[in-house]
């Protein structure tokens, strides 16, 4: 398959926004934008160049084709957000306080009220401005109209006519008071009920700029109000879309920069690697290997996709790179692999604590539910710099010992004993240690869990768990799903280019 994809059939998905919505959404997906931003420029300066595999020689850029470029990671970041982040919101912009930004938007804004107020203060009034901002605020009302509001939007067009009003206000008979007095219930007609409020208040203003001053803020909330509505009521409608765009930005974001795949190839080079040497056994996908035509198997594009996909969740992002076509979902995955490692942590805990205690007080649910939410809770802190896990396993050994005697002492059961309490406790403490044996078995389950949902086409049920992960079964199979769902969603916009990829590692395994 060439890696030059067909454009011709990829459909431009999205439109312009206005200002401020733009503004939100990039600020939503400005660590995206600027992380892939960097992996597709060139930097001969960087130590990482010496593990990207030069698959294309260096070149000059200009200015303009930087921005170019920037300008597509942007848009392509948008749509990925919008579709993959089922809770995406745009939320107005908040400039930091005591910033140079702040302060000039401070500054110009006073300086205009200010004007406001003087000319509404001469003798006879000047309502050039006024008019020019009754404009502004009746083209934003009718923008928040449907196509069947006909009704409303002849009422904002018959009585903000701004020819008439223009034409009171020279004849001394404007009632601007009046003007706004219809806007604020124009404004409560139309605003989302979380507005509600700050519309009532706009009621008790008496004067005229503070009042006009506070319609446009709220208005601002009403915009970001209306484009959070469009977006979560076209989302089931952008998959496709989206996938077909997020192709399309990325084949020209290769064009202008031709190494923008070179992390992806040494990361399906290295999955390739370690299924064909069977470096990680326990990883293995069953299945993996294809039957070839000679002695030695060859492996499955799918099976290597999958366990590049794996590999993932054991990513040292600090030190490595991340591959491109994943790049604006690395956040994702992270948060997914810090959960795994807290639930290898959970579930290591409680194999040992029930494999220590008289046997059948694992299968009282009740005691087995509150045993894991104290673990829990003790380990919520667990990827801060502050927390020390040696120190807090040695902490949840105690509380587990308590509880367990508890729990026997209940049950009517012989105690636990000093011994058995020392020996829980130190298999407890030991979890600690990455090379830990039963930290391991329970990371090597997970995994394998993991892959057998990738590999079995995410489909209901979900397969059987591994002996040991019974207890924390519900939250396993709650990443499951989010991992499978970002699989899922980045296969179908970069498959073509995977498979083309891989083809050639393949040829040559």
């Amino acid at each position: 398959m060439s890696e030059n994809l067909d454009k011709s059939n990829v459909n431009e998905a999205g439109k312009s926004k206005s200002n401020d919505s733009e503004e939100g959404l990039e600020d939503a997906v400005e660590g995206a934008d600027e992380a892939l931003q960097k992996a597709i420029k060139s930097d001969s300066s960087s130590p990482q160049r010496v593990q990207r595999p030069h698959s294309s020689p260096p070149r000059f850029v200009t200015v303009e084709e930087l921005l170019e470029t920037a300008r597509g990671v942007t848009n392509m970041a948008l749509a990925h957000e919008i579709v993959v982040n089922g809770d995406f919101q745009i939320k107005p912009v908040e400039l930091p306080e005591n910033s140079l930004k702040k302060r000039v938007k401070e500054i110009v804004h006073k300086a205009f009220w200010d004007c406001l107020s003087v000319q509404l203060s001469e003798d006879p009034p000047a309502y050039d401005h006024a008019i020019k901002l009754v404009g502004e605020i009746k083209e934003t009302l009718l923008s928040f109209l449907l196509p069947g509001h006909t009704r409303l939007r002849n009422q904002i067009t018959e009585v903000l006519d701004l020819d008439l009003i223009k034409q009171e206000a020279e004849n001394g008979a404007l009632d601007i008071s009046k003007l706004a007095e219809f806007i604020i219930g124009m404004m409560g007609t139309l605003c989302a009920p979380a507005r509600d409020e700050e519309v009532r208040k706009l009621k008790d203003i008496k004067e005229i700029v503070p009042l006009f001053r506070e319609i446009f803020s709220v208005l601002d909330l009403m915009k970001v109000d209306m484009a959070n509505f469009a977006i979560s009521s076209i989302r089931p409608h952008l998959m496709q879309q989206s996938v077909e765009y997020e192709r399309k930005k990325f084949q020209e974001i290769l064009e202008r920069q031709p190494n923008s795949l070179d992390f992806v190839t040494q990361w399906l080079e290295e999955a390739s690697e370690d299924l064909m040497t069977q470096k990680y056994k326990h990883a293995l996908p069953v299945g993996g290997m294809a039957a070839g035509s000679g002695d030695m198997p060859r492996l499955s594009p799918v099976a290597v996709q999958n366990y590049a996909y794996l590999k993932l969740l054991k990513w040292d992002h600090l030190q490595r790179p991340f591959p491109e076509t994943v790049l604006m979902d690395q956040s994702r995955f992270h948060e997914l692999q810090l959960q795994l490692e807290q639930l290898t942590i959970l579930g290591a805990v409680l194999l040992v604590t029930f494999s220590m205690a008289v046997p059948g007080i694992s299968s009282q649910a009740d005691f087995a539910e509150k045993l894991k939410m104290i673990v829990k809770i003790l380990l919520t802190d667990m990827h801060l710099p502050s927390f020390h896990l040696k120190d807090v396993l040695t902490t949840i050994g105690e509380k587990v010992c308590l509880e367990v005697s508890s729990c026997l002492s209940l049950c009517g059961s012989s105690p636990f004993t000093t011994d058995k309490e020392t020996v829980l406790k130190g298999q407890i403490q030991a979890v600690a240690s990455p090379d830990d044996p039963i930290r391991r078995i329970m990371e090597s389950r997970i995994l394998t869990f993991l892959e057998t949902y990738l590999a079995s086409g995410h489909q209901k049920p979900l397969p059987t768990v591994p002996g040991g992960l019974s207890p924390v079964q519900r939250e396993l199979e709650e990443v499951a799903i989010k991992f499978a769902r970002l699989v899922n969603y980045n296969k179908m916009v970069f498959c073509p280019y995977y498979d083309a990829i891989l083809s050639k590692i393949l040829v040559r395994s």
